[in-house]
């Protein structure tokens, strides 16, 4: 292997055993610029994808728009609940994009083909999300990958454009940590692997 190879190898298992979410809250700007992002979608996209079904999609959040999703959230808890939400709950919801300056929503749609199980094409979008999430981390930049409720939303799901049959496997939230990540437990690798 050349050494360039080697060294490129040697940074992608460090940035893997040191992968690290950092809490949305705890994400500020910058954010990656247009030409990063696309790399960085690109990326997202080079996964397993069985019969090339192309089973998920992105959603860009930046600027204005992650208010409006916001503001969006806001009026579908209302018009369900019919009656006018807190402050406090208005403010939880109008700011659940604006944690970080950019979130991209990927979403994962069953494509019907009998040579591919719909777990297949779901574990392909999974696969899409930590795509952006490590190449986000290439980049320096920090993430989270989070659902909460919108994420399983009919209403929200309707006022994203969802398709028959499309889910949000995730919002990614990319940004500048504000903090260094603190480091957590990892599992004991004795107690979750077996040779058969």
């Amino acid at each position: 292997m050349a050494n360039a190879e080697k060294v490129g190898g040697e940074a992608t298992i460090r940035l893997l055993l040191q992968r690290r979410s950092v809490a949305a809250a705890k994400l500020a700007g910058p954010g990656p610029d247009e030409e990063t992002l696309a790399t960085i979608l690109k990326a997202a996209a080079r996964v397993p994808d069985h019969k090339r079904l192309v089973p998920w999609r992105f959603i860009v959040f930046e600027g204005a728009a992650r208010l409006r999703f916001g503001e969006m959230l806001c009026r579908v808890l209302a018009a369900r609940s019919g009656e006018a939400l807190g402050e406090e709950r208005l403010g939880l919801e109008r700011g659940r994009l604006t944690r970080a300056p950019l979130v991209v929503a990927v979403v994962t749609r069953v494509v019907e083909n009998p040579a591919v199980p719909e777990w297949e094409q779901v574990l392909s979008a999974g696969a899409c999300c930590q795509n952006l999430v490590i190449a986000a981390n290439a980049f320096g930049f920090s993430t989270n990958w989070i659902t909460e409720w919108y994420a399983f939303d009919a209403d929200v799901a309707r006022e994203l454009g969802l398709g028959a049959g499309e889910r949000i496997a995730g919002f990614i939230h990319i940004g500048t940590a504000t903090e260094p990540p603190v480091e957590r437990e990892r599992p004991d690798l004795a107690a979750i692997t077996m040779r058969w």
